[in-house]
Parts: C-alpha cells; sequence; structure tokens
C-alpha cells in the first residue's frame, strides 16, 4: 500500500518557523523520527519511508501555499497513491495551539491550501490533520499572525505537540483513518 503524506507551507528561510509552516514543521519531525531525509524534486522536497510494509511518501509543496495542489496532483499520480491514502497536515486558526483535528472530508475552512487541492483534485474526499495555531490576533491581522513566529510557550509545548501528530500520522498508515479518528481527535 502506498500513502501520501503532505505538510503544507511555504518555501524560504522568512517562513520556517511561522505558524503557516506548521506542516513542514510535522514532515520534518517525522522524517527525523524516521531516520530519512528530504531531497528537492519536481514540485517540492520528498522523503521516502516504510511502515508497517507500507510505502510513504513525504511532501513538503515547493509551490507555496496557495497553489498547492499541483504538487499534491503531481506526486498522488507519481506514486500511484489512491486518494483515500493522501493525508494533508495545515494550521488552523479556529483551533486553539495544539490541538489535532483529523477529518477523512470536507471544505477548505478558507484554507488558500486546502482551497487549491480541493480544486485541482475535483475532490475534497481526502483525509486532512488540522494543526491548530490559535486565533490570538486583533481583527484584520490574521495574515500578520499566521506568518508570525511562535510564542516562546509554543515553542517550548511543540515537541510533544509534534510526536502527536507524528503518531497520529503514522497511525493513519497502520490503521486508518476513522480508528485514528477516533484515538487522536480527543487529544
Amino acid at each position: 500500500m502506498k500513502y501520501l503524506i503532505v505538510g503544507l507551507g511555504n518555501i524560504g528561510a522568512e517562513y520556517a518557523e511561522t505558524r503557516h509552516n506548521v506542516g513542514f514543521k510535522v514532515l520534518d519531525a517525522l522524517a527525523e523520527a524516521s531516520n530519512t531525509s528530504f531531497t528537492t524534486d519536481r514540485y517540492g522536497a520528498v522523503a521516502e519511508m516504510r511502515h508497517r510494509g507500507h510505502i510513504v511518501t513525504l511532501l513538503k509543496p515547493s509551490t507555496y501555499m496557495n497553489l498547492s495542489g499541483k504538487a499534491v496532483r503531481y506526486w498522488l499520480e507519481a506514486t500511484r497513491t489512491p486518494l483515500e491514502n493522501l493525508l494533508v497536515i495545515v494550521d488552523d486558526i479556529a483551533l486553539p495551539f495544539g490541538t489535532l483535528r483529523m477529518r477523512t472530508k470536507g471544505s477548505d475552512g478558507g484554507h488558500n491550501g486546502l482551497k487549491n487541492i480541493n480544486e485541482l483534485l475535483g475532490s475534497d474526499a481526502y483525509a486532512r490533520i488540522r494543526f491548530g495555531i490559535g486565533g490570538d490576533f486583533p481583527r484584520g491581522f490574521q495574515v500578520d499572525y499566521v506568518l508570525g513566529q511562535w510564542t516562546d510557550e509554543e515553542r517550548k509545548l511543540m515537541p510533544e505537540r509534534l510526536k502527536l501528530f507524528c503518531d497520529a500520522i503514522l497511525s493513519f498508515v497502520s490503521i486508518g483513518a476513522a480508528r485514528t479518528m477516533n484515538a487522536f481527535n480527543k487529544k
């Protein structure tokens, strides 16, 4: 079985430690824990790992957030991964910091990366894990907030949250979306 795990973010050093790049951050943690590393390839940085007999491709698109669908569509086709084995990790301002919310389909929720993926795949029937980044910003400052740096408190809590998200990804690969949602959406 093949799986494609996509962490959304923006390329470039200026975005590396921003809230909007938490998808990249989760995949970096998973790659490190799995003793694999990313190489630059078409439309992104790609790593491959095995988990319980499954081939898992990790993708950090280089197309920038709002055009993520181009990379996702290409790598789904290139790896011949079925849509039900796609998992996208994305930031969410509607959830408190570090909250994990997994769904098997749904709207983009105002997230431009998911919107582009939905448009280019012609479907919203793929799994996604939302990483809560909180919404503690004044009205009209959403862009500054999501492209802002983590607070000191968030940085301290990040390692345990990253481990939780990595565990959820490996659970998705091992036991599927439904059982993973039951186990992880409560944490």
